[in-house]
């Protein structure tokens, strides 16, 4: 098993920045595929990034493409979620998520942390 926690999200205007991080604690950080997902009020979970167990292959949401950068650092058991240029449609609360393989599937993904709430003001 492997324990997630996020932590990064917060208040940002239109057009700013923030950084969520994913801490794992448990099994090897490095065996799992990790993946972030969100979910606004109404609205079902849906994929934003992912990434391989050595980080050396990155799948983005087409919606943030070119403005959402995933990352991991296994030596620090930790994943980033670079965000800018936001725009008050992220509005969500962000999840990360372990699996053992990739997918843009949130029922693929067999650990999630607890979640941390992105608001985007415009």
């Amino acid at each position: 098993q492997v324990q997630l926690v996020e932590s990064g999200g917060g208040l940002v205007q239109a057009g700013g920045s923030l950084r969520l991080s994913c801490a794992a604690s448990g099994r090897t950080f490095s065996t799992y595929v990790m993946g972030w997902f969100r979910q606004a009020p109404g609205r079902e979970r849906e994929f934003v990034a992912a990434i391989s167990r050595s980080g050396g292959d990155t799948y983005n949401a087409d919606s943030n493409e070119g403005r959402f950068t995933i990352s991991r650092d296994n030596a620090k058991n930790t994943m980033y979620l670079q965000m800018n240029s936001l725009n008050p449609e992220d509005t969500a609360i962000y999840y990360c998520a372990a699996g053992e393989r990739y997918s843009t599937s949130h029922r693929r993904y067999d650990y999630w942390g607890q979640g941390t709430q992105v608001t985007v003001s415009s």
